[in-house]
């Protein structure tokens, strides 16, 4: 029997997993309930009930029904990734750097396009969240930017850093569009280096 002390890994991993699993279960819930029933016709009460869990335990993951059923979680950046970035590594060129910050945002969020298309049905039928989604995301830009604004130097983000932060934005876009259109074949994040790559070439100067 392994014993924290010869193996401090599994045990971590066991409870992330598991948290996962919740999470999981807690956005299946709210997509069901309001598929049925409708936004409003639904409480945070219902959605653990139907999972098992206190509201408590609900609010450890999101702060909102609208949330679950959006499946909104914090941007998935590693610090050390942000911390690299924000240096002005890995590598120093703005691109690659850029490049290495979205690989690490695909690989920590995994795509679900099935999912993806019901939040949008359900969004469409459901005005909150999509006011919801358009918050999120301007969240998300601004968390972009700030880090930017690290990397550059500047005391907020300006002109510049959101240029970058909407970069960062494109890559994402383009690489899950890439991966779509190619089959959805294998992690969205291994058709970034085809982005990448497509984006200098665009960027290029002509030999004209």
């Amino acid at each position: 029997m392994l014993t924290s002390s010869t193996d401090p890994t599994p045990a971590p991993g066991l409870r992330e997993r598991k948290k996962a699993a919740r999470r999981e279960a807690l956005v299946a819930a709210s997509h069901e309930l309001v598929g049925r029933l409708g936004l409003d016709a639904v409480t945070v009460e219902m959605i653990c009930e139907q999972v098992g869990v206190s509201p408590r335990t609900f609010f450890n993951y999101f702060a909102s029904k609208v949330d679950a059923v959006l499946g909104i979680q914090e941007t998935p950046l590693s610090s050390e990734s942000a911390e690299v970035f924000a240096a002005g590594g890995p590598t120093g060129n703005l691109l690659d750097d850029c490049a290495a910050v979205v690989g690490d945002m695909l690989d920590s969020s995994p795509v679900d396009l099935d999912r993806m298309a019901l939040v949008m049905e359900l969004s469409q039928r459901e005005p909150a969240l999509l006011v919801r989604q358009i918050a999120w995301f301007e969240e998300r830009t601004t968390e972009l930017a700030v880090l930017a604004a690290r990397r550059t130097g500047a005391t907020h983000p300006g002109a510049t850093e959101k240029m970058i932060s909407s970069l960062l934005i494109l890559l994402v876009r383009s690489t899950l569009t890439r991966w779509e259109l190619d089959g959805s074949v294998g992690e969205p994040s291994s058709h970034l280096p085809h982005v990448t790559a497509e984006l200098r070439t665009l960027l290029a100067p002509s030999d004209s």
